[in-house]
């Protein structure tokens, strides 16, 4: 590739599946769903099918809806996909389980590694408090951080690149050819990153680039352009470290 990482002066990450195991996060919290239906036939690949193609759905019928209520209808919505019973308190409980969503084993010492050498900046699909809880396991301080909330509105829209195009320039003098956006989700980023003519680093955490499954992630059928790509964040430090 003719672009050097090191060339670029800012990050700008999307956080739930690139730097927080968000897939993982999101199985754990079904766990309660399944258990008060004694139920063993929805697989973890079938249920984070179904959230993507529901999470999805309501985010672009909700836009200023709050994450963690968004998430709670998207809970009722599982469980009447799969023919479950839920409650109030089960669907309250999966959309407070952010902050108890993993982060990546290697990404706290890799947002170490970058923040030598760029600005970090966050564009989330979340609201500010459930950021603030997943924050506290990354181990760096941000540069900048854009959430849904701040925007009222989900990721792919266009108006949240806008967004925080606008406020880099504005507020850090960051300019969109300093900038490489760095994320997992060819649906909510990469896609909508392409037509704001960001350079693009894909995380391909979930392997699509080697036959991997979409998971938790929205299907794009044809896959854009990016201009690098690391299986996890770990290599992508290791490959900022061996051009400096």
């Amino acid at each position: 590739m003719s672009k050097k990482l090191t060339g670029f002066s800012a990050l700008t990450f999307d956080c739930y599946g690139t730097l927080i195991d968000w897939e993982s996060g999101i199985w754990d919290a079904l766990q309660p769903l399944l258990h008060s239906n004694n139920c063993d036939r929805v697989t973890r690949n079938a249920a984070l099918t179904a959230f993507a193609e529901i999470e999805s759905a309501q985010q672009g019928e909700t836009p200023d809806m709050l994450y963690p209520l968004l998430l709670a209808r998207v809970h009722q919505d599982l469980a009447k996909r799969f023919e479950l019973s839920t409650d109030k308190d089960l669907d309250r409980a999966f959309g407070a389980s952010i902050p108890h969503w993993p982060a990546f084993p290697d990404t706290a010492d890799a947002l170490r590694q970058l923040k030598k050498h760029f600005k970090l900046v966050i564009l989330s699909n979340v609201n500010r408090d459930g950021f603030a809880a997943s924050n506290r396991k990354l181990g760096v301080s941000f540069d900048a951080i854009y959430t849904a909330e701040d925007i009222g509105s989900y990721k792919p829209t266009q108006r949240n690149f806008d967004y925080m195009l606008e406020r880099l320039a504005k507020e850090h003098a960051i300019g969109a050819d300093q900038i490489l956006h760095t994320a997992q989700s060819l649906f909510h980023d990469h896609v909508p990153a392409q037509k704001a003519s960001l350079s693009r680093a894909w995380i391909d955490r979930q392997g699509l680039s080697e036959g991997g499954s979409w998971g938790a992630t929205a299907l794009v059928e044809d896959r854009p352009d990016v201009d690098f790509i690391f299986l996890t964040m770990g290599a992508m430090a290791d490959a900022v470290r061996a051009e400096s």
